[in-house]
């Protein structure tokens, strides 16, 4: 048996494989969902939000482990992942097994507090990442439906957030495809910075199929066509209008860094300088779309 101080390094090291910095980034969408859809704050929407943020952050950390425990063997092939693999850190397959499914539990758990569509939501967004990872599915491997199926992922995780404040709506579903696009082209300029490593693989992903320079210019104008949706929807009203603004100060930045990323060749090292970059700039528009939510809601105040 093991002592209890070396239980717990090697509780902490299992815990160590989940990704944080990607489980971060994807609280994003529901977070914004949730703000669109609030209304007033009150202590009551604000222990719903904890709770929303809580239970995303395990599905997320869930179907990352469940994308590295399906996919171990190409990542041990990979030579910018091997070194991060769990197995050549001292963690069994099996013990990944276990501890993505209590992540998905504890998911579940925590989202069923909310309402029913949460957890409904939820358990398809569970559904999509099994369906992109497990063996004999596995839809990372198919061209255009691993896009769709990112689609499809990203309203998911906007509507999550909606769905807690506010049942599911025209507003919501228009708001919602800005973040499935953004979502979609951010996954092919992955599949982009992973090629090599996927051909030597034998993973079908579109960049493989169809090409790296035809995949990251799919994204880069998926990555426009989000930018103009959002733009429609400030002059519509649907958003606050200085997103429109905001949107019309970033593009020429992204369009210049892709670019640059064409010409050093759509190198690992200048796609993922790129995905840096960019993803710097979406979290500069979430944090003023935030804030003009908030100013055009007024939340100014705490209910008891």
């Amino acid at each position: 048996m093991m002592d209890r101080p070396q239980g717990t390094r090697r509780v902490l090291r299992l815990l160590s494989c989940i990704r944080f910095d990607e489980v971060l980034v994807l609280q994003g969408a529901p977070l914004l969902g949730a703000v669109f859809a609030m209304g007033h704050f009150t202590y009551q929407s604000a222990a719903m939000l904890l709770l929303l943020m809580a239970g995303n952050a395990f599905l997320v950390a869930h179907i990352f482990m469940l994308n590295d425990w399906s996919g171990v063997h190409q990542d041990l092939r990979d030579p910018t992942r091997a070194a991060g693999v769990f197995i050549n850190r001292g963690i069994r397959r099996n013990e990944i097994g276990a501890l993505l499914l209590i992540l998905l539990a504890l998911s579940l758990m925590t989202l069923s507090q909310l309402n029913a569509a949460t957890l409904a939501i939820a358990l398809s967004i569970a559904v999509a990442g099994a369906l992109y990872s497990i063996p004999h599915v596995y839809l990372k491997g198919i061209p255009l439906a691993n896009t769709l199926l990112h689609v499809a992922s990203g309203l998911l995780h906007f509507l999550l957030g909606y769905s807690v404040f506010r049942s599911p709506d025209m507003n919501g579903l228009q708001i919602g495809l800005f973040f499935a696009t953004i979502f979609s082209a951010g996954h092919l300029t992955q599949e982009v910075r992973d090629c090599e490593a996927d051909l030597s693989n034998g993973i079908q992903t579109n960049a493989v199929k169809f090409g790296k320079k035809r995949s990251f210019i799919a994204s880069f104008v998926l990555f426009t066509l989000a930018d103009a949706l959002l733009v429609l929807l400030a002059l519509r009203g649907t958003v606050p209008q200085v997103l429109a603004m905001f949107v019309a100060l970033i593009y020429p930045l992204h369009f210049y860094w892709m670019l640059q990323a064409m010409r050093e060749g759509l190198t690992f090292e200048s796609v993922r300088s790129l995905q840096a970059r960019y993803r710097a700039l979406y979290a500069g528009l979430g944090v003023v779309m935030i804030v003009s939510v908030l100013l055009a809601q007024k939340w100014i105040y705490l209910l008891p």
